[in-house]
């Protein structure tokens, strides 16, 4: 990111995302950034009426029956970032070019690319969801100590007009930025803001800082996943005081 790292004395959000990944494990982790074995926690904490409904699990590419798959659906690598095949229309699906990509995902560990320790022994699968909606928004809890505390909202992802802000929990808009474009008008709150809170506080407890990503549709909470590193802290803020703002709510025992 063009700057000294000081492991010694982190400052920033993204410093002290350096400093845990080197010094900090929770084994649980491991098993809530895993796709597939989430989902147990989340039923069991949270109740399974928050998971976006399974079509099917796969060891294997050669596992999955593309015949027996939805019109619509997601397919989800278990043990990486941005794995995702979103189909909207089967018919139009190239399946030849779907096997390839879902093959080179299957053949890689993340954590040799940020050094993200939770995703070394994840084992690597392919989930298939149901698909939920167009354009969905996703909705970001950042937690710092079993706080919620900052909401990062991305609208239109994958499309050339994605947008990126930052909302405080009471629904403020907040200068904080990240290189991104900003939504040009002021965000609808989601109906259920004050549960889906309540949910990133039960599932951030214990935790020095996750990340907790939800989606509101048809006025129905959705589990997303946990993040703990975000953008494996390499994504810099507009400001370096609002990297300084949110390294302060990380409180590290060095």
């Amino acid at each position: 990111m063009g700057k000294n790292l000081d492991l010694r004395n982190p400052q920033t959000y993204n410093a002290k995302l350096q400093w845990l990944k080197l010094n900090y494990r929770a084994p649980d982790q491991t098993r809530y950034v895993d796709k597939y074995e989430v989902r147990s926690d989340i039923a069991n904490i949270i109740g399974s009426e928050y998971l976006v409904p399974l079509v099917g699990m796969y060891n294997k590419v050669e596992d999955i029956d593309w015949s027996a798959l939805p019109d619509k659906f997601v397919l989800k690598c278990t043990h990486g970032c941005g794995t995702n095949i979103i189909c909207t229309d089967k018919k139009q699906l190239p399946i030849e070019k779907t096997v390839k990509s879902l093959n080179s995902w299957m053949k890689k560990n993340w954590f040799w690319y940020g050094r993200e320790w939770p995703y070394k022994n994840v084992i690597p699968r392919i989930i298939c969801e149901e698909y939920l909606a167009d354009n969905i928004v996703d909705y970001k809890f950042m937690c710092f100590h079993g706080e919620p505390k900052l909401i990062q909202i991305h609208t239109n992802r994958g499309q050339d007009d994605q947008t990126l802000d930052f909302y405080d929990i009471n629904w403020n808009r907040t200068p904080i930025r990240r290189f991104k474009n900003t939504c040009t008008d002021e965000l609808p709150q989601p109906k259920k803001l004050s549960e889906m809170i309540e949910i990133a506080r039960e599932l951030s407890s214990g935790e020095i800082h996750v990340r907790v990503d939800l989606y509101e549709v048809r006025g129905k909470i959705y589990f997303g996943e946990k993040t703990y590193y975000s953008a494996s802290g390499f994504s810099p803020f507009a400001e370096d005081e609002h990297d300084e703002l949110l390294g302060s709510w990380i409180k590290l025992s060095i």
